[in-house]
């Protein structure tokens, strides 16, 4: 670990709530044959899309809660886009930037970048033109010690764009573990989450900011990870857990003290609460849902999709699909 050191901005008040006003209404869960769809798309047919911690990509039917298995990537599916001609894209940990189309065939699309291998591909969206946006979360830690990367701090993330000729280019460097990513409706810039600065980032796409980075939200109470565009125009981002004020003391701290507890066992590290929280934010970065519920039925929730006021929830630690309504 090569720890450095960052002063986050004081945590807000509701960091510290365990519910929203008004609270999310109770969840309900659609059983999966596996464990931890980190990610949630809904396909144009209405369909619900999810990859498992097995490789397995599941679709839906939120009708009736009938689930079917659509292919195995060999990896682990993390991020997802489903396009409009019924083809899906993948962020796998394990092989990069995948597509799978209508009848059933894998290909990968990008495994490398600049002569290095992809690591960590989090989340993807594609554009109207062709072009896929897509985020890598860290160049130095696996999934499963993804909490290092939050204690190390390194900022290894990056926000790539694949052209539709199959170039890719990298728009911003030096993220916080970069996750979520959504493109505006007005293609003027693309979002991308970085979980571990609280914050999702704006990179400019078009008029007199094109090429530039700045921030749609800052301070936010909780790690924000994957987001999606809703149907009703907002952006909505899972919060997977609060801050941890540990963490939150100890990144302006010398390194040494987070090696310490990097170096504890597994069991030792701090839990996040159990807790179902998502927000939603227009464009101008102000805040229009927040909604937070215990965690008794669902927690950690990594994964969003908003229809009509229907919320479609992805985890990181359950089996099932979570369902939920917006309260009106």
């Amino acid at each position: 670990m090569q720890p450095h050191r960052w002063t986050p901005p004081q945590a807000p008040d509701r960091a510290r709530e365990k519910h929203s006003t008004p609270p999310l209404p109770p969840v309900t869960r659609i059983e999966l044959p596996g464990a931890a769809p980190e990610d949630v798309v809904r396909t144009p047919e209405g369909k619900v899309v999810a990859g498992l911690a097995d490789g397995t990509i599941v679709s839906i039917d939120p009708a009736d809660g009938s689930v079917r298995e659509m292919t195995n990537t060999g990896g682990r599916p993390l991020g997802l886009h489903a396009d409009a001609d019924g083809s899906l894209l993948i962020c796998d940990f394990a092989r990069g930037l995948l597509r799978l189309d209508q009848n059933g065939a894998l290909e990968v699309l990008v495994e490398e970048v600049d002569g290095e291998r992809l690591a960590f591909a989090s989340n993807v969206v594609r554009d109207v033109d062709g072009a896929i946006y897509f985020s890598a979360s860290s160049r130095r830690y696996p999934l499963d010690q993804w909490m290092g990367d939050l204690l190390e701090h390194s900022g290894t993330g990056r926000l790539f764009r694949r052209d539709p000729s199959g170039k890719v280019e990298t728009l911003v460097d030096g993220l916080q573990f970069a996750n979520g990513v959504v493109l505006a409706p007005d293609r003027s810039c693309v979002l991308v989450a970085e979980t571990g600065a609280y914050r999702v980032t704006r990179h400019w796409l078009t008029g007199p900011r094109a090429g530039t980075t700045d921030r749609l939200v800052e301070n936010l109470p909780g790690f924000p990870d994957n987001m999606a565009l809703g149907s009703d125009g907002l952006v909505w981002i899972t919060l997977p857990a609060p801050r941890d004020p540990l963490l939150d003391r100890l990144l302006p701290l010398p390194g040494v003290l987070r090696r310490v507890v990097w170096s504890l066992p597994a069991w030792a590290h701090p839990k996040p609460p159990r807790t179902v929280w998502v927000v939603a934010v227009d464009f101008e970065g102000k805040v229009v849902h927040d909604l937070q519920t215990e965690g008794t039925d669902f927690s950690m929730v990594t994964g969003v999709v908003e229809h009509q006021g229907t919320l479609y929830l992805g985890s990181l630690t359950e089996s099932a699909v979570a369902v939920a309504r917006v309260p009106s």
